[in-house]
Order: structure tokens, then sequence, then C-alpha cells
């Protein structure tokens, strides 16, 4: 498996992040992650930190950008969330805007499987992943609140 987008380093500071919900007919992008301390694979929306001085909505435009070299439209607003999780053994506090978003060009949604990179040259393994297998708990969405955000 190819490595895919790793959650920075954790600490005692609560992180504000923006993710970006693309769809695909009854799919979501989703970029496949995996804990190797609960030995477990999950999936979660594109996105990243947002920077000092920077607005969300700048910050998903930015990210989506960096990981995929791709610019978006109709970008909306859906809501925040909250997320306190353990990855690798150590405890994250995040603040999430959540955005949707469609692609500009519509070479994205031509592809099951897009690739892509963090800024640091982390591969990126994006995924068109069904929402009814978040919703059968055949796979794992994080953060957990999304899915009720994106079916409501």
């Amino acid at each position: 498996m190819v490595p895919t987008q790793v959650i920075p380093a954790v600490s005692s500071i609560i992180r504000p992040i923006v993710l970006c919900i693309f769809r695909r007919n009854h799919s979501i992008l989703v970029a496949e992650g995996y804990d190797p301390e609960k030995q477990e694979s999950f999936y979660r929306p594109l996105g990243g930190g947002v920077e000092f001085g920077e607005y969300s909505w700048d910050a998903v435009r930015r990210e989506i950008r960096e990981e995929l070299d791709q610019e978006i439209q109709n970008l909306m607003f859906i809501g925040p969330a909250e997320n306190i999780f353990e990855y690798n053994g150590k405890m994250a506090h995040e603040l999430i805007f959540i955005f949707e978003a469609e692609f500009l060009s519509p070479e994205p949604y031509k592809h099951d499987v897009i690739y892509g990179q963090e800024e640091d040259s982390t591969p990126i393994k994006a995924v068109w992943k069904p929402i009814s297998d978040f919703k059968r708990k055949k796979a794992r969405l994080y953060p957990s609140t999304l899915l009720d955000m994106i079916m409501g």
C-alpha cells in the first residue's frame, strides 16, 4: 500500500483544519489513511491546516491546489466539526471547517484513483468511495460526525 495522507505530528495544540467534500454520483473523494498503532485503515476528505492569517475558504483552495494540482469552484461551507482522536498512539484535537466544492476540470471525475502529494512530498492516494460503504460500516470515515453532515 502506498503511504497516504499522514496526519502531521500531534501536540497539545488545537489545530484548525479544512476538509473538502467532492461528490461523484453516490461517492465522495477521500484519502486513504492507515494508523499503524491501531492497525486500522480509514478514509478522510482532502484538506489540511489553516495557516495563521488565512481564511478557511482560502485554505481549502490552497490545500486542493497543493495536494492535487487542481482548482475548485462552487465552494460552499457545510459546517464546523470537532475531532478529538488518537493517531499512532498520540492524542490530537482539531477544529474543522467542512466545505463542499466541485473541481473546475472534469479530469478528476474520470479516474477512480487520484494521486497527489502533500507539501512535504508525502504521497496521497485519493479514491472515490461509495457513501454506502461508510453507512454500512464497511469503511471508516473520519471525522466520525462527517457522515451525518454529508447525508443530511
